[in-house]
């Protein structure tokens, strides 16, 4: 098997699944990309079988530490392992991110369910090159099942790929989820990301659980869950601020079908809080939950910005002992960074807070220690503190 061995600091001697061009000593058997490979130490032993691609900057990334090749029977067990997983973590089995990329031994693959329809990113060129494999492996685990391809994230550039999307197998269909509650239409093919955001579905109750009779402002509501879990949980007076007229459409479908009562602005959310401040409103639960403001490390300090302007802006329409419910989900914005946005922003706004609680990922989006990259979801509840 052809392959590469690495520089004797590689992080991958750490613990770590991943290998940069800058850690390869020397390339040995003329791998293809896309092909698996083996990995060595400087002493020739194996360390694991890899994936390979030269084009991209991460250029192995190991998904066994044994010898290895990617057949029908791996990703069916990977499948299988990964779905029992979830299962003892009493993740509802029609509605969970059934594989979610190292964290399953599955690098660039993701996939999750809703219902009779599972949708799959492939975003490495090893895994995308066995779109069909692993097509057959989830009919082979999970049944007779419709999936739907849904690479059209930028990520994929890096690995040379494609954007596109549609249907691997059987006839996909407009499909309604419930959250708390609270049922929201999908499209799987056009929707955000996979359709939904799952990392996020034990956290709509938990916010929803300080609604009652407080002013609401669900600032990206996307496609209206917050606002309607909050106006579902008694919230006195509700608003959802999104961008995008198609979410906005879609939020108001679920507003009458829950036959729950919110208000619904197309609008940018800095715009909005800007004006919303000048007329002197109030709110007494914000929740910010926007998409990543930066994908990649260059971008940092412009997200960072953004999130102080964000924070800023929030706390300043936050009644006295109003509730700020915050999120990030850009693994490059750490804790750490993230905090010291919002004590910024506090600063900023001459407010004090309390935090009340800390947000995580959703179970069935499991971190690796070993691979800091698994974990990119984070977020705060935060009280604001009376005449201080």
């Amino acid at each position: 098997m052809p392959g590469i061995v690495v520089k004797p600091r590689a992080r991958i001697l750490r613990g770590h699944d991943w290998v940069f061009s800058s850690e390869v000593l020397k390339v040995f058997g003329n791998p293809a990309d896309g092909d698996v490979i083996s990995l060595k130490d400087g002493k020739d032993r194996l360390i694991g079988s890899a994936i390979y691609n030269s084009r991209s900057q991460i250029v192995a990334r190991r998904f066994s530490r044994r010898r290895q090749d990617l057949d029908l029977d791996f990703f069916r067990r990977r499948m299988a392992q990964a779905s029992e997983y979830r299962d003892r973590r009493n993740v509802d089995p029609k509605l969970r991110r059934v594989v979610w990329s190292e964290s399953d031994g599955l690098p660039g693959v993701i996939i999750d369910r809703y219902g009779n329809h599972l949708v799959l990113q492939t975003l490495t060129l090893a895994m995308d090159s066995r779109k069909g494999l692993i097509t057959a492996a989830i009919v082979d685990v999970f049944g007779d099942i419709i999936v739907i391809e849904r690479n059209d994230a930028a990520v994929r550039k890096a690995e040379g790929l494609e954007l596109h999307k549609g249907v691997l197998r059987g006839t996909a269909s407009q499909i309604t989820i419930e959250i708390e509650g609270v049922k929201i239409e999908l499209d799987l093919l056009h929707g955000q990301k996979t359709g939904f955001y799952l990392d996020q579905r034990h956290n709509y109750g938990i916010v929803a659980g300080f609604a009652r009779d407080r002013r609401v402002l669900d600032c990206f509501t996307n496609q209206g869950a917050f606002a309607l879990a909050c106006a579902r949980g008694g919230g006195a007076d509700v608003t959802g601020v999104e961008e995008s007229a198609e979410n906005i459409a879609a939020a108001k479908r679920n507003s009458v079908r829950n036959e729950l009562k919110a208000q619904w602005i197309e609008q940018d959310v800095f715009q909005f809080l800007r004006a919303a401040e000048k007329t002197g409103a109030q709110y007494d639960l914000i929740v910010l939950d926007p998409p990543s403001f930066t994908k990649t490390r260059s971008g940092l300090r412009d997200a960072l910005r953004g999130y102080r302007e964000l924070h800023m802006r929030a706390f300043r329409l936050l009644s006295k002992d109003g509730l700020l419910a915050t999120f990030s989900c850009s693994h490059h914005v750490s804790d750490a960074a993230f905090s010291e946005a919002i004590i910024d922003a506090l600063a900023d706004a001459r407010r004090s807070a309390r935090r009340l609680r800390r947000f995580e990922q959703a179970p069935d989006h499991p971190v690796l220690p070993t691979i800091p990259e698994t974990e990119y979801f984070r977020g705060f509840l935060l009280e604001m503190m009376p005449g201080r």
